[in-house]
């Protein structure tokens, strides 16, 4: 499963150090109802993301009170990108094990 979209980065409440972008909520839906009882912990799923030329495996998390799916977004991949808190970025991640 494929998704390209655009997202705003922003921290995550519960730990500031720690830049995310959150995945829309239609494809958020898609995602949980698809992998219903598939997800390893917390929720989690292993993704392989790009943003710009920048490409990482890492896993998206869902957050309970938005409903949606949270990509984390290491130093690195920021730093390429020139992304800051309040960015607007062009995402691509494939769900791995479909």
């Amino acid at each position: 499963m494929k998704y390209e979209f655009e997202g705003l980065v922003h921290r995550w409440a519960a730990n500031p150090a720690f830049f995310l972008v959150s995945l829309p909520k239609d494809f958020s839906e898609e995602i949980r109802e698809i992998s219903d009882g598939l997800t390893a912990g917390f929720g989690s799923l292993k993704v392989e993301a790009q943003i710009g030329s920048v490409v990482w495996r890492t896993s998206i998390f869902p957050d309970s009170s938005t409903g949606l799916f949270d990509l984390p977004l290491k130093a690195e991949v920021r730093k390429k990108n020139g992304l800051v808190e309040g960015s607007v970025t062009r995402v691509e991640i494939e769900v791995l094990g479909f």
